[in-house]
Order: C-alpha cells, then sequence, then structure tokens
C-alpha cells in the first residue's frame, strides 16, 4: 500500500528521431500539490516578476522576486529552447500508478509536462486548477480535458454545500478561472517571446491556452447538453 505522504511523481521521456532522449522528474508534495524544488537553483533573468509579469498577478514584488511558473519551466524552457514545435518525439510518462506512451509533435508532449509544472508553481491563478494535477492525465483530448475541468468544479460546489456556503451550479466561477488562466497564458507566452527560443516551449503553452479557451466557450447551454445526452 502507497504511503500518502510519499511525493507523487511524473516522469517524462522524450525520445527525438535523431535519438537523443531528454528527461523530467516532476515531484508534487502529496499534500499541498506544490513541485518539490531544489533550493540552490540559480533564476535566469527571464523569470523575473516584473519580466512582462501578467497583468491579474496578485503577488506582492517586494516578497516574490521571481514568477513561480517561469522558475518552475526555467529547466523545460532551457532544455527545448533549439527544439521546434512540429518535431517529432515518441513520449512516455510514468506515474505513481501507470506508464502512458504516445508519439507525437513535441508542443503536445511538452504541453503535457508543462501544464503540470504551471499549476503545481504557487501561481494564485494557476493553483485554483491543481485538483487536476492530482489525476494528472498525459496527452488529454480537449473532450477529456473539459469533462475533467467541470466535473472538479462541480464536485467543489457539492462540498461547500455540505458545509452550508452557496454553490455555484452555473458555473460562472469556472468560467471566471478560466478567462485568469487565459489572461496568464498570453502573457507568459510574450514572456517567451522575449527570450531567444525556438517555438517548441511557446507554442506548448499556446496549446493549453486553447484547451483552456474550449473550456470556457464549453461553460454554455448548447454545448453542456452535449455531456447531458
Amino acid at each position: 500500500m502507497d504511503n500518502d505522504n510519499n511525493p507523487i511523481i511524473y516522469h517524462y521521456r522524450f525520445l527525438f528521431e535523431n535519438g537523443i532522449e531528454k528527461e523530467f522528474r516532476v515531484e508534487l508534495d502529496s499534500k499541498t500539490l506544490i513541485a518539490i524544488q531544489p533550493d540552490s537553483r540559480a533564476h535566469p533573468e527571464w523569470t523575473a516578476l516584473n519580466f512582462f509579469r501578467c497583468p491579474n498577478c496578485s503577488l506582492d514584488e517586494s516578497t516574490n522576486k521571481y514568477c513561480p511558473v517561469a522558475v518552475n519551466l526555467a529547466d523545460i524552457v532551457d532544455s527545448f529552447k533549439s527544439s521546434a514545435s512540429y518535431e517529432k518525439v515518441d513520449v512516455s510518462v510514468e506515474t505513481n500508478a501507470r506508464r502512458y506512451s504516445k508519439h507525437t509533435t513535441l508542443q503536445r508532449g511538452v504541453s503535457s509536462l508543462i501544464g503540470i509544472c504551471m499549476v503545481s508553481s504557487g501561481c494564485p491563478v494557476m493553483e485554483k486548477l491543481k485538483p487536476m494535477v492530482r489525476h494528472h492525465l498525459p496527452f488529454a483530448t480537449e473532450e477529456e480535458t473539459k469533462y475533467r475541468a467541470i466535473s472538479m468544479y462541480l464536485l467543489s460546489q457539492y462540498f461547500l454545500h455540505k458545509k452550508g456556503k452557496v454553490p455555484d451550479w452555473e458555473l460562472k466561477g469556472l468560467a471566471r478561472i478560466y478567462e485568469d488562466v487565459r489572461t496568464s497564458n498570453r502573457s507568459f507566452c510574450k514572456r517567451l517571446s522575449n527570450i531567444k527560443i525556438e517555438d517548441a516551449s511557446i507554442n506548448a503553452v499556446v496549446v493549453l491556452d486553447c484547451f483552456a479557451d474550449a473550456i470556457k466557450f464549453s461553460i454554455k447551454e448548447d454545448i453542456l447538453k452535449e455531456m447531458e445526452d
């Protein structure tokens, strides 16, 4: 039986057609779902909080010198700085419970990895999606992502109802969450566009933003009718 205090681990491997392999091990605290990072890392200049800072960022610059999302993604961005988004790769993901694999474009594989790192960074905007990272689904389709996000939010409303609070069955709060996420995604793309890298990491964030837009659009009665059916 697994120890509940053990970290949640996502081990990503990228195998390129030229034989080069790159690995990333993401460890999350099982209670807080925050990424466990070494303390002695040097942060590149582009990770500074005021470098193309998101307009909806609520962090205090006097106590937060760096953008938590940028810090969490620095190694990934550096590793793929010379890679094009359209390159074909074999991606495998090992978790505490199972293994996933897919032959796909680099931007799709990296977007799956970046999604974990953004949400688990400690960013006040992104952390609202932390419940989804607890049961991360690599290479999720748009339909799967919409189903998981809406189900997660409705479950949270059930818990609020049980505590005597007013639940949001109309999903208005979820729409606001994803509007904030989209604002942060677009700002982060600007941040990455202003450093000298190829487009793999940038387009990986664009993929995530398209998913966020799809979820926001789905919070309409005519789209939700498909789920009801």
